[in-house]
This record gives C-alpha cells, sequence and structure tokens, in this order.
C-alpha cells in the first residue's frame, strides 16, 4: 500500500461518507460503513473455530492464522476499513422466491445451485466496482494507499461487516440485515487514512432457530458457528475429495451450494434485488434436469460455465456432486425414471477419474 498525501486535518470525514454511499449506490452496493482495524477481540473466537477442526479442508484459515484479524498486517498501513455489501438477488425475482425456492428440493431429478452462483462471478463483479469506487474517492480526497477484497484474501470478512453495521450475525453465521436479509455479497477496501467508524446494530434473531432446523446436515453446531465439513457448501465447493457417505443421501439435489439456511430465514423476506445484470439467472444453470447436467462433457462446462464462480470446481468435482445427487433421485423414482437414471449413471461408471467413479458407483448402488 502507497503512502496517501496529508489529508485536511479539519475535514469531517463523516461529510466524505455521504459522498462515497451516494457513488457506492450508483455503482450497485446497497450499503457503505466503516471499520477500524482493531479485531482482537475476535481472535479467541477465530482460534477456537480453528482448534476444533471446523476449517476442514480450508488450510488458508489456518495458515494466515491471526493475520485474518489484523487488517494493519495483512496490508501495511491500513488505518480504516471501508465495508460494502452488495445485493445478489436476480433483477427478475418474483414475490414469494423463498417458496419456489424451497420447492425446488423436492424436484430430485432438478439440480440446484446455488442462487448467487447463477450468474457472473461476484469476486470480479464486487473487486471491479470497488476499484471504480476507488477512483472517486481519489477525486475526493486525493492519492491515498488502498486494497480492495471481496471473499479474496485472509481478512475476517464477515466481523469487519458487523463492526461496520452491516448487519449481526445470525445463527447461521451469516451477516444478516433488518432491510436486506442476508442475499448480499461483502466486499472491503483497506484504506491508508482516518474514516469515523460506524455503528454497529444490534442482532434481532431472537430466540429464531429456523436456520439451525433445516440444516440437512447439521452443520450449524451452535449459534453462529458452522461445521464446515458437514455444511453442503463445503463439501460441493471447497472439498477436493471424497464426500463422506454418511452425509450424501442429506445433500438431496443439491449440485453446487446450499441456500436452505438463507431461504428458511424470515429476514429475508427483505431481501433485496440487485440492479445489475452481472447476478441474472444463466439458463444453463437453472431448472435443468441432473441427467441433462451430467452429460455435459467438459468442453460444454467450461463453456456454459464461462465467467461464473462454478468453474472454480471444475469438471471433475461437478461430476461428483451430480453423481451424488442422481443417486438420491435413484432412491425416489419410479421405474421409468429409474431406468433414465441408471443409464445416466452408467455412462460414467468408467470414467477416467476415480472420485467420479466412486460416486458413481456409490449412486449405482443406492438401489438394487
Amino acid at each position: 500500500m502507497s503512502t496517501s498525501t496529508t489529508l485536511s486535518a479539519n475535514i469531517d470525514s463523516s461529510q466524505w461518507i455521504h459522498q462515497i454511499r451516494a457513488w457506492a449506490h450508483e455503482l450497485g452496493f446497497s450499503q457503505i460503513g466503516v471499520s477500524g482495524v482493531d479485531l482482537s477481540s475476535a481472535e479467541p473466537y477465530l482460534l477456537q473455530w480453528l482448534a476444533q477442526g471446523y476449517h476442514g479442508e480450508l488450510h488458508y484459515m489456518e495458515r494466515h492464522g491471526l493475520k485474518r484479524a489484523r487488517p494493519a498486517e495483512l496490508v501495511p498501513g491500513t488505518i480504516s476499513v471501508i465495508t460494502a455489501r452488495m445485493p445478489y438477488l436476480p433483477r427478475d425475482t418474483e414475490p414469494g422466491w423463498q417458496d419456489s425456492e424451497l420447492a425446488r428440493l423436492h424436484e430430485s431429478g432438478e439440480g440446484v445451485v446455488s442462487l448467487y452462483a447463477r450468474g457472473r462471478d461476484y469476486h470480479k463483479v464486487v473487486r471491479g466496482r470497488l476499484r471504480k469506487l476507488c477512483d472517486r474517492i481519489e477525486a475526493l480526497v486525493g492519492p491515498f494507499g488502498y486494497r480492495t477484497f471481496s471473499d479474496s484474501a485472509p481478512v475476517l470478512e464477515k466481523e469487519l461487516a458487523i463492526r461496520s453495521g452491516q448487519g449481526w450475525r445470525g445463527k447461521h453465521s451469516l451477516v444478516l440485515s433488518r432491510d436486506a436479509g442476508s442475499m448480499f455479497f461483502l466486499g472491503e477496501i483497506l484504506v491508508d487514512f482516518a474514516l469515523d467508524p460506524t455503528d454497529p446494530v444490534s442482532a434481532h434473531c431472537g430466540s429464531c432457530t429456523a436456520c439451525i432446523d433445516v440444516c440437512p446436515t447439521a452443520a450449524i453446531v451452535a449459534p453462529g458457528v458452522v461445521d464446515a465439513r458437514r455444511c453442503i457448501s463445503y463439501l460441493t465447493i471447497e472439498n477436493h475429495g471424497s464426500i463422506p457417505e454418511d452425509l450424501r443421501p442429506l445433500m438431496g439435489n443439491r449440485i453446487f451450494g446450499c441456500d436452505d439456511c438463507q431461504t428458511i430465514c424470515p429476514w429475508n423476506k427483505y431481501a433485496q434485488k440487485t440492479e445489475l445484470p452481472d447476478f441474472d439467472e444463466r439458463s444453463p444453470l437453472v431448472g435443468h434436469q441432473l441427467v441433462a447436467l451430467f452429460a455435459w462433457d467438459e468442453e460444454t462446462f467450461l463453456k456454459n460455465t464461462e465467467g461464473g464462480p462454478i468453474r472454480r470446481i471444475n469438471h471433475e468435482r461437478w461430476l461428483r456432486n451430480i453423481a451424488v445427487a442422481l443417486g438420491n433421485a435413484l432412491r425416489q423414482a419410479d421405474t421409468t425414471q429409474a431406468q433414465e437414471l441408471r443409464g445416466a449413471l452408467s455412462s460414467r461408471a468408467n470414467h477416467e477419474s476415480a472420485l467420479v467413479r466412486e460416486h458413481v458407483a456409490w449412486a449405482l448402488a443406492q438401489r438394487g
């Protein structure tokens, strides 16, 4: 981070925040906040979470250790953190979308992709627009040092958001807002000049445990604490190897991510739609049958996921995930449907990948 010019001490930084918020709204962000860099009170929670192994194969969490709670060590010179949130519900989202999404989970032959992953890769969208925001800030305050992040660096992103008033930590561990639910992306700008922190907000989950109760794999082991090793989002995305056999039947038809804890949340009736076409649903990923998705060769997979976050898992893990969903569908299928599902699975029974072959064999065994 470069050294900024000396900023005028007699300028009220709240004036800057007012202008920054206006620009941010023009760029598709719904809220801007400011946090300091002292996150020391969050360090014990982070250390305990790591000690219990809840990070699974997310080795970078352990590798970076307490640096995650120390923005000024991650980017030397950081004095303040500007936080941002960007809604991602598609522009054409209809009222009652929560019920529609829950209904998808009962269509066993349909592959369900997490809502956030149905559009363009948010890492690129959020960071790109944060950089545009920085260009405008520079015109306001003069040259300054900064780094932009969105789920792309070892920082306690949710902690920064909570401290800056973006919301509170819901019992599903995600940031929740009274006026926006949780269906939004977070982003940060680490800057080398001082801004007055914005106030945090109080929690409003009350006695509700809907997210904990609905989790298919019981991954929310305590309010606000998720064991990633059991989370379907982790299993289908971050996990590079075999999916534990005891968890496979619980995954249903979810093939990339899981929204259950958010879809069931009462606060998400206030979730906001995006203004950006980037997050509109891409048709090959929504409402398609598992058999058709399983037939994609690698070239088709790459074409249909171009520019989106699903590219992260590669074709091999795509087939692994769908094989599990096909096995779950096979248990419920009638005779005609079962024949089609078996045929699809058998077409990959001798796949070159041992990982794919293992999950196909398990799926075929789900119905004798």
